[in-house]
């Protein structure tokens, strides 16, 4: 027991550490120490301090370099920095882009009047208008074989396996509009790579910080390229931006692309990108604790269920009818949602549940494993008395409780089959089992409430599901468990304990000797 806490106690400690060194390290990065010299010669003064006229021009071609031509897509001749904006351009993709080529825009802000290319003092960033992706299968109704192509009228989409090239349609720009004074002594690395730097006398100068969004591509915005793609719509939005926001922003960007490097799809990218893309920083800082606690009461819950079920000994009082379905529950809630391609945030516990359930299942069933000649061969162990009237027990309950659940999931996976369209019959039948699934999970879950840290849980549970990206039914189960809750809470104030009944010692609560403890 001393080393179990000691190990829970150590989990929770490098929990909190964790925490407040992220905070730390999170204020270290929105602060940035300003320029307080005296005479302000280590200072770098903005040159957005002058109120120069500026102008936003924005170019497209098939290198990032522009060499093989360039085309105006837009301008904006009278650019301020503190004015928000967003615009809606066509753009016409050269053929070699819709035969499965890229496209960049340069992006420049310069000096109006002037043109970019002769500008010594404009600054310029290139951002990538196409990426790769295996296009998502459509959709189809399984009896009458319709798609959704055929309802709607859009062009011909791929149905292949590889990666083909994909229009982004949102181009998101920002300047830092701060007059902040650098510090040279104090300059920071990320802000470093974006600053550009003149002489002006005996000043040091710095160009707008320029900055392009890369967070704001989400997947919902790409639109699949193909050879009738003459013309496609990009929207350029602009707004101004903080210091503090912008390193933030850069972090994260920084964080995202090294997912990518490390083997992340576009997709897995997509719901990190989700998190942070419009949301204030109080919101992302609520999403960072939601996150952490959600990881910590899971693990704590992972090591609580595995240590019970280690020194279950006997199945007298549980069912193994109970332990046989939540394994497969969880088994086909972890399909679903590989098939719904849901963030890695929740497919991976997900998965370890998965595989928890079925090791709880080899202990529930008594199950032994011998392996003969590279075959396995399954020893079923044998119940006792106890355990034989649990399980009569369980089959009563369950047998009226299914008069009424087996009829509605029937009835919901053929409405599903007729009015719905699936990928194919495999996504139909994992989601017409994960329905049903979801409705027999209230059967299970009320003896299980307060085991696992499941009453933490329950609510950091119901704040995740609305942060994190997730197929919308497996959104709704996560509420299963607070009307679990409320009912539980409900029978403790409609049945309160009774203080004077005596325990298996013969004393009564009211009556134990003051300093004295029995078991109850």
């Amino acid at each position: 027991m001393f080393l179990k806490t000691s190990f829970t106690t150590l989990i929770v400690g490098v929990f909190v550490v964790y925490v407040l060194h992220t905070c730390w390290v999170m204020y270290g990065i929105v602060y940035t120490k300003p320029c307080d010299s005296p005479r302000g010669d280590n200072c770098i003064t903005p040159f957005l301090a002058g109120n120069p006229k500026l102008q936003l021009s924005i170019y497209t071609a098939l290198q990032s370099n522009a060499e093989g031509g360039h085309t105006l897509i837009h301008k904006e001749e009278k650019f301020d920095v503190n004015s928000k904006f967003e615009r809606i351009v066509n753009v016409s993709l050269p053929k070699k882009t819709r035969n499965n080529g890229t496209l960049y825009a340069l992006i420049f802000v310069h000096q109006a009047g002037v043109s970019p290319w002769q500008d010594p003092r404009q600054i310029h960033l290139v951002a990538q208008l196409t990426t790769y992706m295996v296009p998502k299968p459509p959709e189809i109704s399984l009896i009458s074989g319709e798609d959704q192509t055929q309802k709607v009228k859009h062009g011909p989409t791929s149905t292949s396996d590889h990666p083909v090239s994909h229009w982004r349609s949102r181009l998101t720009l920002n300047i830092v509009s701060d007059l902040f004074l650098f510090d040279r002594e104090y300059l920071p690395n990320d802000v470093h790579r974006y600053l550009r730097v003149f002489q002006n006398g005996k000043k040091m100068v710095y160009l707008p910080l320029l900055f392009v969004d890369e967070l704001s591509n989400r997947v919902k915005d790409l639109v699949e390229i193909n050879s009738t793609s003459v013309e496609l719509p990009l929207t350029i939005s602009y707004d101004s931006i903080s210091l503090g926001r912008l390193r933030f922003w850069i972090h994260m960007q920084d964080a995202v692309f090294s997912l990518q490097q490390f083997g992340f799809t576009e997709k897995d990218a997509d719901e990190i990108k989700g998190i942070f893309v419009d949301t204030n920083l109080y919101f992302l800082a609520l999403t960072f604790f939601v996150a952490a606690f959600h990881l910590l009461f899971d693990f704590l819950a992972f090591k609580n269920d595995i240590s019970f079920w280690k020194q279950k000994k006997s199945m007298v009082g549980m069912s193994s009818k109970a332990v046989l379905w939540r394994c497969f529950s969880t088994i086909v809630i972890f399909l679903y949602l590989f098939d719904e391609q849901t963030s890695l945030l929740v497919l991976i516990p997900a998965g370890i549940g998965s595989l928890i359930e079925v090791w709880k299942v080899k202990k529930a069933f008594k199950i032994h494993v011998f392996w003969k000649g590279g075959k396995p061969t399954f020893l079923f162990g044998k119940l006792d008395e106890s355990e034989r009237r649990t399980e009569e027990y369980d089959t009563l309950a369950m047998k009226y409780l299914s008069y009424l659940l087996y009829p509605l999931c029937i009835g919901g996976a053929v409405y599903a089959l007729i009015f719905l369209r699936y990928k194919s019959w495999y996504s139909w039948v994992i989601n017409s089992l994960v329905n049903g699934v979801y409705a027999f999970g209230f059967l299970f879950m009320l003896p299980q409430l307060f085991v696992n840290y499941k009453a933490f849980n329950t609510f950091i549970d119901d704040v995740f599901a609305f942060i994190i990206t997730m197929p919308t039914s497996h959104r709704l189960a996560c509420f299963r468990d607070d009307v679990v809750f409320l009912i539980y809470l409900y029978q403790r104030w409609l049945y309160p304990v009774d203080k004077t009944r005596v325990n298996e010692y013969g004393v009564s609560y009211d009556e134990r000797p003051k300093g004295k403890k029995h078991k109850d």
